[in-house]
């Protein structure tokens, strides 16, 4: 892609499959990286009675990032969105997230994150979630992909940017800032 390209705003169709071309990774079918970077978008039903719990796992990872900015750097994650929502009597998790590395690579960080921060996950609250995920990381990823819903359109203002580039370009517009500021 030439340095232009990011300029110029991109849209991709996804088949109902979830990818252009099915490219096998350790755990199944990568999904392919869009104008948004590589995502997934998991939904499942909460157990009863969970809802506490799985609000309040959103304050611990706030909590956590606020102590350590980094907690989640290894995820190279552009955003994540957790929703709850009811659906007739139950109600559901939506979790949407949008990073860097392949669908495998993010899930096995995930939980490599989490077992050494000592944290358990948020998905411990969602029915059929297997109870072993930090000793079977297949398990894990068996339960995402079940769960996770495709997305059949992905926009990007900015397409095909990293997390680290943008990061870059904000500390070099600081910079210039700064320096644009010394010569007042």
């Amino acid at each position: 892609m030439s340095a232009e390209n990011f300029l110029q705003p991109a849209a991709l169709a996804i088949p109902k499959e979830g990818y252009l071309e099915r490219i096998d990774g350790p755990y199944g079918p990568l999904f392919p990286k869009t104008p948004a970077n590589y995502g997934f978008s998991v939904l499942s039903k909460v157990k009863p009675g969970r809802e506490d719990a799985v609000r309040a796992y959103g304050k611990s990872i706030e909590d956590g990032v606020r102590a350590n900015p980094d907690m989640l750097a290894p995820l190279k994650l552009h955003y994540l969105r957790w929703l709850l929502f009811p659906i007739g009597d139950d109600l559901y998790f939506m979790y949407q997230g949008i990073f860097d590395t392949d669908f495998d690579k993010y899930t096995e960080d995930a939980i490599e994150i989490f077992k050494l921060a000592g944290l358990n996950t948020v998905f411990e609250n969602l029915v059929d979630f297997p109870e072993d995920w930090k000793t079977n990381p297949p398990a894990f990823i068996k339960f995402v992909r079940e769960h996770q819903v495709s997305s059949f359109l992905e926009y990007g203002e900015y397409p095909y940017v990293s997390a680290d580039e943008i990061k870059k370009a904000l500390r070099l517009k600081a910079s210039l800032s700064d320096a644009l500021d010394q010569l007042q």
